[in-house]
Parts: structure tokens; C-alpha cells; sequence
């Protein structure tokens, strides 16, 4: 008996899962690009029971991956193909342990799914902002480990920013307890950011305190066609000028993305009549009884119009057209895999350099990409934006995106570098995007990143082959490597 398979004998058995139908919903990936095996699956119901999980893997030297709702898209949550790494799901680890009203905060178990946070805050007359097209499935443990964004960051920042406090099992057992939901504490190091992104490669994530905030009174939501790419930011800028910085969302949705969606959902309707190259949807909301918002965005629309920035557009007059709004940007993903699938390119760069981005990204897939088509949208406002290729039609798309991947992406990530911006803004590193780290990311900071993991996890027990590599470097092999 292997150790691997020693450990799950040494737990409560009511906590061990063995059936293979159930473990085969994590050992594949979201995007179904990675493909592991497990002999179980562990699903602890306390703190306390994954503290004596990780101290007997690191007493045997056993693996172990942290597994959420599984909706990640860069294979951060899938065991190798060793069969030899044992799968720990919080999923019954989910009560809310406490909501401060006075205090706007949270503090919850990492195993509940982000919608049911949104419930339980809103029963308190209160909102988590966090928010997600997954939120009905995801874990909000999963969401700090990866550091999820969501469209309502440019008002509320990503999930690094509504975090006060953690609780965090060790890679040797130990229970980092940092739950209290203090605004200001400076005790040292601020050792919770730390475990914000890590994927699991630090310790497990057991529960978090973070921030709440008052609910929408009022809510104001359009759908904009725009001039030009070049206009987005003073569009934004002049949007946030007459509302006060009032918002929240500003997604960028190009008309190719649109037309995908719409071809294969002819049940979906395009909100404004004549076609344009560049829409935005914007949405705004204010806590206050007494600000009048709509007319703030009305006077921001007309201003646009005045200005030639808006060529046309739409207000919802209604909840239902907000959330007809609101289903056109959630599903762009479904479009492009209806149409195929598409190379997913998650990159950030300065807000005030995305129009160009756009324009000479876009020009080099036109240059390189022997007839691709473009999906690109994204939540522009705080400097993302998914810039996604796909086969033309009628061309066998899984040889012809194989050559996308080596010929065009790393122009892409090229152009992303030399603007200074991120190969990976909001899906994090996983084991997907770790030889892109390795070319594109700052050597001292990886070099710092593989010293945390070995003062925290010597052994590299936990969730090894993600973020960063199992085996360190040594230094006349990172010679060879920059040759």
C-alpha cells in the first residue's frame, strides 16, 4: 500500500470518498485541458479535520490539492496523472460564522458557494460585491486563492482588496488563525496576503472575514455603442466625472464577440439596431436615497452623444432589460466555444493603454493569424481584457488554434510586455500558465515566490506543480535556459 493510499485509512470514513464517478468530476479540469488521477477524495467537515489531514500527508510526505467548484481555467485544481495526490474538498465546511452589520464584515467558512455569501449579506440589508458569471457554483475559498476579479472591481477592487482576515491550515498542520475583521492592524507582516492567489500552494484556506457594503438604492445600467477603441477611457473618465464615481462596471464588448454569441443564440437580441465595431455596458449604483443617478447617467449620455464618443445607445428602462444586458456579457465565453473554442489570452496593461492594445494586438492576429477571428471583451475599466482567438469558419479548429498557441500568442504576450502589463490579469497561474511565468515574469520575483515555498511548505506537499515548479532551478541551469 502506497502512502498515498496508507492516509485516507487513518481518517474518519465518513470523510474519505472512494467512488471514482465522483472523483472524476475534479480530476479534469474546467476547460477540459488537464487530466489527473486520485485514489480519493477528502471532504472534512472542520478546521480541526484538515489540520489532522495535512499532518498526516506531511508525516507520509502525500500530496494534496485543494479542489472548489472546479471553474478555474488554468488547471490549478487538477491532480497530476501519478495517481498519487489526494483531493481535499471543503464543500461542507459552508455556514456563515458571523455577520458584523456595524462593522460591514463577513466572516464565513471557505467552503461557501459565493451566491449563498450574497444571500446571507442581503438578509442583513447588506452586499458582498464580489461577482462572478460562476457564482452559483463557485467557493469563495477557491475565489481568494486565485484572487478573483469580477465585473464590479473597478468600484470595489478584486477579492485581494475585500479581504480582512484569514484562516489558514499550514502545509506541516498548523492553524494560521487571522480572522478578525480589523479595518487597521499593523502587527508585522500582513501574512494573510500572502495565501490571497496562491492557489493552495501555501496551506488551505479554511474561512475568511471580509468587507460588506451598503446595498444599490439606485441602479442605472447601459448599453452603449462607442466611436472608436481610443474613446474608451475618456469615456470612462467622463462617466465617473457625472456620476461621482459612481461605477461600478465598464465592459468593453466588441461586435465580433457579439456576432458569435448571436449566431448560435438566435433566441438573443442585439439591444441597439445598428450594428457598431465597439459597445460598452456600463452599469452605476448609488447607496443613497437622495442622489439622483439616472439623471447623472442621462447627462453623461448626452454629453457622449454631444461628443461623438457615443454613437448610439440604450438605458434599460427595467430589471428584466438589465438583466437581457447582463446575459449577452455572460455568455461571450459560451459564443466562442459554440464557434469552436478560442486561445484564451487573460491579459491586464494600463488603462490608458488599452485602446492601443486592442489596435495593435488586433493587427497582429490580422498580420499572423491566417484568417482568425477576434473575440475580444472584458472588464476594460480596470485594465482587463480578454483578447481570444478563434478559427476562421469552415477550418478544422483544434490543428488550426494548435498553431495559433505557437505562432501567434507569443507575439500577443510580446506586445503585453512591452506595454509592461500581465500574461495572467484575473485566472492566476495554475499549472497552465507557469512556462509563461517562466519567460515573461520578473526572475527575482520567482525566485522569491520558490523561497516562500519551501520556508512553507519544505516537503511541497501542497498542490505541488501549480504556481510554482515542483523542482527549483539550480542557478547554472537558469543559464542554460536564458541561452
Amino acid at each position: 500500500m502506497t502512502p498515498c493510499e496508507h492516509v485516507p485509512t487513518l481518517l474518519p470514513t465518513e470523510i474519505v470518498v472512494r467512488d471514482q464517478d465522483i472523483i472524476g468530476g475534479y480530476t479534469t479540469d474546467f476547460r477540459k485541458k488537464y487530466v489527473g488521477q486520485s485514489p480519493a477524495l477528502l471532504r472534512p467537515r472542520s478546521t480541526e479535520e484538515v489540520a489532522e489531514i495535512v499532518k498526516l500527508c506531511s508525516r507520509h510526505g502525500v500530496a494534496l490539492v485543494p479542489v472548489g467548484g472546479n471553474t478555474g481555467y488554468c488547471g490549478g485544481a487538477t491532480p497530476d496523472g501519478s495517481g498519487q495526490q489526494l483531493l481535499i474538498s471543503l464543500q461542507r465546511m459552508n455556514k456563515v460564522r458571523e455577520i458584523d452589520a456595524d462593522n460591514l464584515s463577513i466572516t464565513v467558512d471557505a467552503g461557501c458557494i459565493l451566491s449563498d455569501i450574497h444571500k446571507a449579506a442581503a438578509e442583513e440589508s447588506l452586499m458582498f460585491p464580489l461577482s462572478l458569471g460562476s457564482q452559483q457554483s463557485c467557493q469563495i475559498g477557491g475565489n481568494i486563492s486565485t484572487n478573483a476579479g469580477g465585473v464590479s472591481a473597478l468600484r470595489y477592487g478584486i477579492t485581494r482588496d475585500l479581504v480582512l482576515g484569514l484562516e489558514v491550515v499550514l502545509p506541516d498542520g498548523q492553524i494560521l488563525s487571522n480572522l478578525s475583521p480589523l479595518r487597521k492592524d499593523n502587527r508585522g507582516y500582513a501574512l494573510h496576503q500572502l495565501l490571497i492567489g496562491a492557489e493552495g500552494s501555501l496551506g488551505i484556506v479554511t474561512g475568511a472575514s471580509m468587507r460588506l457594503f451598503l446595498p444599490p438604492i439606485s441602479r442605472v445600467t447601459g448599453f452603449l455603442a462607442i466611436r472608436e477603441i481610443s474613446d474608451l477611457m475618456p469615456l470612462l473618465a467622463k462617466a465617473q466625472q457625472y456620476t461621482g464615481e459612481a461605477v461600478t462596471s465598464f465592459e468593453y464588448i466588441s461586435d465580433t464577440s457579439l456576432e458569435l454569441l448571436l449566431a448560435k443564440k438566435p433566441e438573443l437580441r442585439r439591444p441597439i439596431a445598428d450594428p457598431s465595431s465597439h459597445y460598452v455596458l456600463i452599469e452605476a449604483v448609488t447607496s443613497s436615497p437622495i442622489l439622483p443617478l439616472d439623471h447623472a447617467m442621462e447627462a453623461f449620455f448626452e454629453d457622449g452623444m454631444s461628443e461623438e464618443l457615443v454613437t448610439d445607445g440604450v438605458i434599460a428602462a427595467s430589471e428584466q432589460q438589465r438583466n437581457d444586458f447582463w446575459n449577452l456579457r455572460e455568455h461571450i465565453p459560451e459564443g466562442e466555444v459554440l464557434n469552436g473554442g478560442s486561445v484564451k489570452h487573460d491579459v491586464s496593461v494600463r488603462s490608458s493603454d488599452m485602446g492601443r492594445f486592442i489596435e495593435m494586438g488586433s493587427s497582429l492576429v490580422e498580420r499572423y493569424g491566417g484568417g482568425a477571428r477576434l473575440s475580444i471583451y472584458g472588464h476594460v475599466g480596470d485594465g482587463n481584457v480578454h483578447f481570444n482567438v478563434l478559427a476562421p469558419q469552415g477550418v478544422d479548429a483544434s490543428a488550426f488554434l494548435e498553431k495559433v498557441s505557437t505562432e501567434v500568442s507569443p507575439r500577443i504576450y510580446d506586445l503585453v510586455a512591452k506595454m509592461e502589463g500581465s500574461f495572467s490579469a484575473e485566472y492566476g497561474l495554475g499549472q497552465d500558465k507557469m512556462p509563461l511565468n517562466k519567460h515573461y515574469g520578473d526572475p527575482i520575483k520567482r525566485d522569491l515566490m520558490n523561497a516562500l515555498k519551501t520556508v512553507f511548505d519544505p516537503q511541497k506537499i501542497m498542490n505541488p506543480g501549480k504556481v510554482v515548479p515542483t523542482r527549483i532551478e539550480t542557478a547554472s541551469e537558469k543559464e542554460v535556459s536564458c541561452l
